[in-house]
């Protein structure tokens, strides 16, 4: 019997980040997987990124995980959201070959140094009084480990439903894991049921795209990482994606199989994504709009199957080809697999520590859809961090918490523990308090640092991030100094109506301006002072933060203000043993809640449901007190 620092159980997006991250860093991993062929498989959407999604991929990349450089490879639509508002909601999105996608987790697995993968089924984790010691498969086989992470998705405890038929299952084709969660629960952990669903798929040559709106991607493409040649990129050839809509006499359709829908005749219990509804829920829930979004999105370049985003459905198989029927373009569509519903088990995320450690088993990490979370970004983002602490942990040294003022990563950690959803939890850029600090383009000035310096990246990597962020400081000292005279600036100004400068202006004053792009002012600097900058002229990335920071100066000053308050809460430290109970003054939900979640500071109680102000005042009494 083998003997391995980490056992990662679960090989989709949250398994492969924590399972190369833990290698990379110099441990022995095993990742167990019910296939090995299915690494990384899209059960949805065959998309990486979306809005604030974008942000976790480009978060990963700069740490050094792999979701990135995967989604550029086998991308074949990219696309930055949001492009038209400011910079601190703009995210990227791919369409990716689903099959290719997979395939090149397979292969970045297997290149990993320390890193088996194994096949089978995790059936029950072991864990003595010091903490885990490894777990059991169904086949009776005992894989030792010093620290066992869970990244099982939507397989454990799943089960498929269409209509009123169900069967078990994690995913269409494939079994669900059982065993796993009453082992758990044996160990004290508390389990809950979740539900998700996923649309029809169709065969893209029954469509009729001739009614349907054309969706490009951008031109030039951008991709997410850091780390992928720009010389190869894009890998693969572009295509469209195309838009349709629902209208009423599809809802009439829906409406006939609601007596046999699982959602709707109480047989689902399992909560489902408030932002993400069945196409069902949303006719009931919005009853006032007559038609709803259907992206039409090719699942690869060489696969004949369309996937039908922004319509998930558990309704009978006969229901959704009526549905189908009276859309725009789909009238003669063929649909190949029926949209189900899966409702499986999940751990509330009070029960797990910032590093994804459990509180009550030491060395057991949760990650991904076990948590509580939806989406393959949340989740991988997850899988790094669960990968990075146990590795820490092992190696005795110090573990990696983010801070909500650091990444998303940190806001997405800190909103699972401190308000535990009871339902799946997707990441918005409204989530984050300091968004325009935590920016999808300077990911790497954030945490690029930290990925070296964990092992993650190597020195080449780092190297040319110090090349980069001298290049942005040269900038920035540049454009500060540099004065453009009212003869060159003016005509610009007035051409964009605004009012013309009297004298000679820094640009680092005009370039807040509205309706004036940065590089406008830069095109207007002579050659003496254009050969000064020349290296930043040719560096788009560095020259994109020159801009940003210096337009958005003021805000992101006042942001980094907030910030500084924040952490004089955050290192207010509430320790482990503090006896709420005893604190008569406290609110018995404040109280509740703080017995619950056992925050680390008072700045995390402040963030907790059902703590007040005055709750806040008491504390910081008693711990005064202590002090």
């Amino acid at each position: 019997m083998k003997q391995y620092d980490i056992l990662v159980v679960g090989g989709g997006h949250a398994g492969l980040e924590a399972s190369i991250a833990a290698a990379k860093m110099g441990c022995s991993v095993a990742l167990l997987t019910m296939d090995p062929d299915a690494l990384g498989r899209m059960s949805c959407n065959p998309a990486i990124g979306g809005t604030a999604k974008g942000h976790l991929v480009h978060e990963i990349d700069a740490l050094g995980g792999v979701m990135g450089r995967i989604a550029d490879a086998t991308g074949i639509q990219f696309r930055t959201l949001n492009s038209s508002r400011g910079p601190a909601v703009w995210s990227s999105r791919c369409q990716s070959d689903r099959e290719k996608y997979s395939a090149f987790c397979a292969a970045t697995a297997a290149l990993v140094p320390g890193l088996d993968v194994l096949q089978g089924m995790a059936t029950e984790v072991h864990a003595d009084d010091s903490g885990v010691t490894g777990a059991s498969t169904i086949s009776g086989e005992r894989i030792s480990a010093n620290a066992v992470i869970i990244t099982a998705g939507t397989f454990l405890n799943g089960r498929l439903f269409t209509g009123l038929n169900s069967e078990e299952g994690g995913r269409a084709g494939e079994p669900a894991a059982c065993g796993l969660t009453e082992s758990l629960e044996r160990l004290g952990l508390e389990s809950a049921r979740l539900k998700t669903g996923t649309p029809p798929r169709i065969l893209a040559a029954s469509i009729d795209y001739e009614k349907c709106g054309e969706q490009n991607g951008d031109e030039p493409p951008v991709g997410f990482s850091l780390y992928s040649d720009p010389e190869a990129f894009p890998e693969l050839p572009q295509i469209s994606c195309w838009l349709t809509y629902t209208n009423p006499k599809t809802h009439e359709e829906l409406r006939k199989g609601f007596d046999h829908s699982p959602l709707f005749q109480g047989i689902i219990t399992g909560s489902g994504p408030r932002y993400c509804p069945s196409i069902e829920d949303k006719i009931v829930r919005f009853s006032d709009k007559d038609r709803h979004h259907i992206f039409l999105e090719p699942e690869g370049l060489d696969d004949p199957l369309v996937y039908m985003n922004g319509f998930p459905t558990s309704l009978p198989e006969e229901c959704q080809r009526a549905a189908l029927a009276t859309i725009p373009g789909l009238e003669n569509a063929e649909m190949v697999r029926a949209g189900y519903a899966v409702e499986y088990d999940f751990f509330p995320a009070f029960q797990i520590r910032h590093t994804l450690e459990s509180r009550i088993v030491p060395g057991l990490y949760l990650a991904g859809q076990v948590n509580g979370t939806s989406g393959y970004e949340e989740a991988a983002a997850q899988g790094i961090m669960a990968g990075i602490n146990a590795a820490c942990k092992l190696q005795g040294r110090n573990e990696l918490v983010l801070k909500r003022s650091e990444a998303y990563i940190g806001v997405l950690i800190d909103d699972l523990i401190n308000k535990a959803p009871r339902e799946p939890y997707r990441m918005f850029t409204s989530r984050a308090e300091y968004r325009l600090l935590l920016r999808q383009d300077n990911a790497d000035r954030r945490l690029l640092p930290l990925g070296y310096s964990l092992g993650l990246l190597n020195q080449d990597s780092y190297n040319r991030f110090l090349e980069r962020e001298a290049l942005i400081e040269d900038g920035l000292s540049f454009f500060r100094k540099v004065r453009l005279k009212p003869e060159v600036v003016n005509p610009l100004l007035e051409k964009r109506s605004l009012h013309p400068v009297a004298e000679a202006a820094p640009i680092e004053r005009l370039c807040k301006r509205p309706g004036v792009a940065f590089h406008e002012f830069t095109a207007l600097l002579d050659e003496c002072s254009k050969e000064e900058i020349n290296d930043l002229l040719g560096n788009s990335r560095a020259f994109g933060q020159v801009a940003l920071e210096l337009k958005y100066e003021g805000y992101i000053k006042r942001q980094e203000a907030q910030v500084a308050r924040l952490e004089r809460m955050e290192s207010k430290v509430i320790p482990e043993d503090f006896d709420y109970q005893a604190v008569e003054a406290l609110s018995s939900e404040s109280r509740e809640s703080l017995e619950r979640v056992r925050p680390g500071t008072l700045g995390q109680a402040s963030r907790l449901s059902g703590v007040r102000n005055a709750d806040l005042s008491v504390l910081m009494v008693m711990l005064r007190g202590r002090a």
